[in-house]
């Protein structure tokens, strides 16, 4: 059974908004560096001037948001958050608008990197401000000691039993898109990965995948969002809300139901195990699977062309 976590509502909410914030300053940083990749920029210092703003209001925003809110201080850091988000996204507007229409950095690893380490990487950060905001160490907040062998091999069992699952699940809902002539689009990152050439970009996205992002996202969901739920009294509402919703955020049709499912399997564990290292092993190694997977396939199709689908 999981134990009780000391989470704070406001700290949740803060810490949840930060990652949005920070976010949007990695999307605002790729805008910076397509716009110095191009041969001409004649209106550099409009951009400048408001690609630079954008990010010192985005940098006030998380400064507020990192601090303790009391009730004394709400009112003046909620108004703070709110001009520095709003200044940001103004100004983020105005440099996009002062930009010329491009399609993104042309190199997809620097691309998917940025958007790992500005979304999971800036996740990791934060959820050390907010495990230090309520006084406890990483170890006592997730668990990391309970049964740790245990939850290890859980984690490494349960993954091997749920992957084929997944796998089925996913070609069935591809097959249903296109029974219903719905376009089914790979997930951006497979092809980013299908694209890469070069073994320095495949492991760098390959620690991305295998190891940043699965940590950051078993905190957040699992670790924080999901206790924060269950003990406000709402267990299964807690169970649903971080599984769709970790379903949704991958932002693909035919892996929803898929990862859904895994969602439920995590949340399953964590309340087995009271150690998140049981989720990050599931989770870190049903990344490194599909991973394989890229580029086993292909590899599979040329050498024995007779098992490829006609």
């Amino acid at each position: 059974m999981l134990s009780v976590k000391p989470w704070k509502l406001d700290a949740i909410v803060r810490l949840f908004v930060s990652v949005f914030v920070c976010m949007f300053t990695g999307s605002l940083i790729e805008s910076v560096l397509v716009f110095f990749s191009e041969p001409k920029h004649p209106k550099i210092i409009p951009f400048l001037a408001c690609s630079g703003g954008a990010l010192l209001f985005f940098a006030g925003a998380l400064f507020f948001l990192g601090r303790s809110w009391t009730f004394e201080n709400l009112r003046r850091h909620f108004i703070g958050v709110i001009v520095c988000v709003y200044g940001g996204f103004t100004l983020g507007w105005l440099a996009a608008h002062v930009q010329k229409p491009s399609a993104g950095l042309d190199n997809a690893t620097l691309k998917t990197l940025l958007a790992v380490l500005s979304f999971q990487g800036a996740a990791l950060v934060l959820a050390h401000r907010f495990v230090r905001e309520h006084q406890v160490g990483w170890t006592d907040a997730f668990g990391l000691k309970n049964n740790r062998r245990q939850a290890l091999a859980l984690g490494f069992f349960v993954m091997f039993s749920a992957l084929p699952i997944c796998w089925i699940l996913q070609m069935l809902s591809v097959s249903a898109l296109q029974h219903l002539h719905i376009e089914a689009p790979e997930q951006t990152a497979v092809k980013i990965l299908r694209g890469t050439d070069t073994m320095l970009n495949r492991i760098v996205l390959g620690i991305a995948a295998i190891g940043i992002a699965p940590v950051a996202e078993e905190i957040l969901f699992r670790g924080i969002l999901y206790p924060a739920i269950k003990q406000s009294g709402f267990p299964r509402l807690a169970i649903w809300i971080t599984s769709l919703l970790f379903g949704a955020i991958h932002l693909n049709l035919v892996t929803f139901i898929p990862l859904t499912l895994l969602a439920l399997l995590l949340v399953w564990l964590y309340e087995k195990t009271d150690n998140l290292l049981a989720c990050i092993t599931l989770h870190s190694l049903f990344n490194a699977a599909n991973f394989a997977m890229i580029y086993i396939l292909p590899w599979l199709a040329d050498r024995f062309p007779q098992l490829a689908p006609s």
